[in-house]
Order: structure tokens, then C-alpha cells, then sequence
């Protein structure tokens, strides 16, 4: 049986971008990935347009999905720690066993402000965003998995900002 690289998304809130990558990617490659998310200061609650979008956009039941503190996966080894934006790029605690650590920074939907259609989209940009590079992670193999080339996901992949920030 292949390893399953252990992989944990953090945010601010983990109501919204941390989710979106958790789920994309546990449905995309959930044979090789194992993941995760989590928030420095949890909102409690799953945004509701996050469901929808994984629902409509990617065809992923998140149900079971929960907002939750990253003091869970204390002592928890990953091979991966990946940051969604700059605030919990700042506070990331270190975890243990040296995970490589990325940042792959998105704008919060969570706070866009404007019409329901106008906040559908905004979500649908960012989980367009965090899948887009969630598609070049997935293609890289084992052995190219390092440091620099998932942070250089981060960098390389800006476009797809919500259309509130365009």
C-alpha cells in the first residue's frame, strides 16, 4: 500500500478557504493525501456558501465538515502544513516532525460584502483559486513534493481573485 502524504490547510477561521482545500483535494486524491484543516481563532461554523460550492462547483458532500481549532492536531505529524491566508501564515504554530510548510494565500470570501449573486461568485473565485493549485499539486510526484514547489504553487498561481478584489 502506497504512503498517504498527511496534509493540513490552516486559516484564520476555518469557515471557508481551509475547508475548500481540505475537501477538493480529499476528493481529487484522497488514495494519496490524508486531509485536513484547521483555524488559529475558529468562527465555530462552516460558512454555508463553502457547502454549496463544494456541492454545485466539484460535486463533494462536505456535511461532516466542522470548523475547528488547530490546537486538535497538536502533536499530530504532517508531511505537509499549507497556510491559505497571510494572517495564519503569521501565527502558524510549528507542528512536529519538520512538515514542509507552504503558503498559499486567498482572499476571504467569508467577509466579501454585496449582493447574494455577488457573494456566490466571490466563493466560487476562491474555491476556483484553491483548486486550480490543488490541480498542480496533484500533479507533481512523490518525489518532487518539497518545499519550493509548494510554495511555489502559492506565488506562481495568483489569478482567479475573487471578483470583488479584481
Amino acid at each position: 500500500m502506497r504512503h498517504r502524504y498527511k496534509v493540513l490547510f490552516v486559516c484564520t477561521g476555518n469557515s471557508a478557504r481551509s475547508i475548500l482545500a481540505e475537501y477538493i483535494l480529499r476528493a481529487r486524491a484522497g488514495d494519496r493525501f490524508e486531509t485536513y484543516s484547521a483555524g488559529m481563532a475558529p468562527r465555530g461554523a462552516v460558512h454555508p456558501q463553502v457547502l454549496a460550492v463544494l456541492a454545485e462547483q466539484f460535486q463533494v458532500d462536505a456535511g461532516d465538515a466542522r470548523s475547528k481549532s488547530w490546537r486538535e492536531f497538536e502533536g499530530v505529524h504532517f508531511d505537509f502544513v499549507i497556510t491559505v491566508c497571510d494572517k495564519a501564515r503569521e501565527a502558524c504554530p510549528s507542528f512536529p516532525g519538520q512538515p514542509v510548510t507552504a503558503h498559499w494565500s486567498s482572499p476571504d470570501p467569508a467577509e466579501f460584502l454585496g449582493t447574494p449573486a455577488a457573494t456566490l461568485r466571490a466563493f466560487v473565485d476562491v474555491a476556483q483559486q484553491i483548486n486550480a493549485r490543488l490541480n498542480i499539486l496533484t500533479a507533481f510526484r512523490d518525489e518532487q513534493l518539497d518545499a519550493f514547489a509548494l510554495d511555489s504553487i502559492g506565488r506562481q498561481h495568483r489569478h482567479g481573485q475573487p471578483h470583488s478584489q479584481r
